[in-house]
């Protein structure tokens, strides 16, 4: 059973249409700070992905676009055999996911998580980053998504950054 927290009020939970684009918001940023962990050149899908999730926040385009532009952020993961860019691409088709299903939020945090860790950087200072960008969001959104992530690190072996 999903949480109702990430369920919108249309829908019969209790997200705010309000706080489910500052949840978008938040993964974005979080696929965004990870990008020039990418070594290649980075692929125009994924740019355009986060581009959707904006605009998505900003209700300038559907949901069933943000779905596409997903579907195609997990297909460049799909093609890449870089861990690194894998991690990135996933972390990107999560945030977009976003828009469709609040839920998916975490992901896009923890996959940015996960390509620092692969890349050898400092998870500790990541998730610091990525709490800091939590704390402009209402305290029980907060609460929820650094719940949710300690619970779907383990998933993703994610060592435990947190305290």
């Amino acid at each position: 059973m999903r949480d109702k927290r990430f369920i919108a009020e249309h829908r019969g939970g209790l997200l705010t249409k309000e706080n489910h684009h500052k949840l978008i918001r938040w993964a974005r940023e979080c696929s965004e700070h990870v990008l020039s962990l990418i070594n290649e050149n980075i692929d125009m899908r994924l740019l355009y992905a986060l581009h959707i999730a904006k605009e998505w926040e900003n209700e300038n385009v559907k949901t069933g676009e943000a779905m596409k532009a997903s579907s195609t952020a997990h297909k460049v993961a799909r093609e890449s055999s870089d861990p690194v860019s894998i991690a990135v691409a996933r972390s990107v088709g999560h945030t977009v996911a976003t828009a469709h299903m609040a839920d998916h939020s975490p992901g896009g945090a923890l996959y940015a998580l996960k390509a620092v860790n692969i890349a050898g950087k400092s998870i500790d200072d990541e998730l610091s980053w990525q709490t800091r960008q939590l704390h402009q969001l209402p305290s029980e959104i907060e609460e929820l998504m650094l719940t949710t992530m300690m619970k779907k690190a383990k998933t993703l072996k994610i060592s435990k950054p947190w305290r």
